[in-house]
């Protein structure tokens, strides 16, 4: 690794960084219909994928971005694709999708089958490619946090009688994608989490006790299965986690201010940043941050929305980091869009010029608090 990646490495995340996902082009998503018909190989779709990956690795670069990520172009779900790929579990289509605020998604869902664990995965070669094409870029790597698979997974095969069993296989089975993703060349990863917005509100702490679980056990259970995933990276490794409430065609799953685990969020996570949403009133106020009690975390403010295309006031956005610097030290945050732009294939309801200037608003914005050149 060359001096200039090191230094860079080590600043990660970025003043002005982002989740990771990016608007499907219309090529892309032609290839990938013509495939699943069976007009082209997935040989073909492959060059298609990596042709224009390497164009959105370029135009982040040239939005002046620090850190590029291959835009999910080769998923269609931001977790069931990476979760699918660890043993023992597979892909399914249920009788519905999962439910926004006014719109399902298309029916997809996973299941477990065996033991979890992890042999080999796609997503090594992904990020191979991606590093290869990353320059003087740091290459980011965005999977699912391994919460995903015990709020998402059909366990009704009866291969885990509880969730403490299911978490210890889960965090060996992480522990060697990370090992190999380091390997590769990875020193920038990102867990994408939607887990914790269930206990942001009364609705979906209810829903736990309705199943008969204790809200702080099952967020004792989370962070634990995030702290003990981790606990071996080497020192060179940072790993973020992008907390959301739900991102599908600009429509939102879940809301709630972070307090009712903020002290669990902000205070008993081992990661090295945190990804928030703070881009509307669902996500409360920065009141939460109060609890942490860390030097070394940074947190990355997420207040320019991916969801519309409209681009917030500046002086606004500068005055909200400003608010959030009562609770947290101004060196100590970042800004980025509130989530990924195409958390699924399908993508916001935005155009691909307002993603753009999402991302050029989130840049020029950060030079001028951080005066980052």
């Amino acid at each position: 690794m060359s001096v200039t990646t090191e230094k860079n490495v080590k600043r990660t995340p970025f003043k002005g960084d982002h989740v990771g996902s990016f608007l499907r082009p219309e090529r892309l998503k032609a290839a990938r219909i013509q495939q699943a018909e069976g007009e082209i190989t997935e040989e073909e779709l492959r060059q298609v994928e990596d042709e224009e990956i390497v164009k959105l690795v370029e135009k982040q670069k040239e939005a002046g971005l620090k850190a590029v990520t291959d835009g999910d172009f080769r998923r269609s779900w931001w977790h069931f694709d990476f979760l699918e790929g660890l043993d023992g579990v597979e892909g399914y289509e249920p009788e519905k999708g999962l439910k926004f605020k006014g719109v399902e998604t298309k029916a997809r869902g996973i299941k477990i089958t065996g033991q979890v664990g992890f042999s080999d995965h796609e997503m090594v070669e992904h990020f191979r490619f991606l590093k290869s094409i990353a320059g003087d870029a740091v290459a980011k790597l965005t999977i699912p946090s391994p919460n995903m698979l015990l709020f998402r997974a059909d366990r009704s095969e009866g291969i885990y009688d509880d969730d403490e069993e299911l978490v210890n296989d889960l965090v060996v089975a992480y522990r060697g994608f990370i090992n190999k993703i380091y390997e590769e060349g990875c020193r920038y990863l990102q867990f994408d989490d939607t887990s914790w917005a269930t206990f942001f509100s009364e609705e979906g702490r209810a829903s736990m006790k309705k199943k008969g679980q204790n809200p702080e056990e099952v967020a004792e259970l989370c962070a634990r299965a995030i702290n003990e995933s981790i606990a071996n990276r080497p020192d060179d490794l940072l790993i973020t986690m992008h907390i959301c409430r739900g991102n599908f065609r600009s429509t939102f799953m879940t809301s709630g201010s972070y307090e009712a685990v903020s002290e669990t969020i902000f205070g008993g996570l081992d990661v090295d940043g945190l990804f928030l949403e703070f881009d509307d009133e669902r996500s409360g106020g920065f009141e939460p941050l109060r609890h942490m009690n860390r030097q070394d975390l940074s947190i990355v403010l997420g207040l320019i929305t991916s969801k519309y295309g409209e681009l917030e006031d500046p002086e606004r956005v500068k005055a909200r980091i400003l608010e959030a610097s009562d609770y947290v030290p101004l060196s100590q945050l970042c800004l980025s869009p509130q989530c990924g732009f195409a958390s699924t294939e399908e993508g916001n309801e935005i155009t691909e010029e307002q993603q753009w200037k999402k991302i050029d608003h989130v840049v020029r914005i950060a030079e001028e608090v951080w005066q980052e050149g």
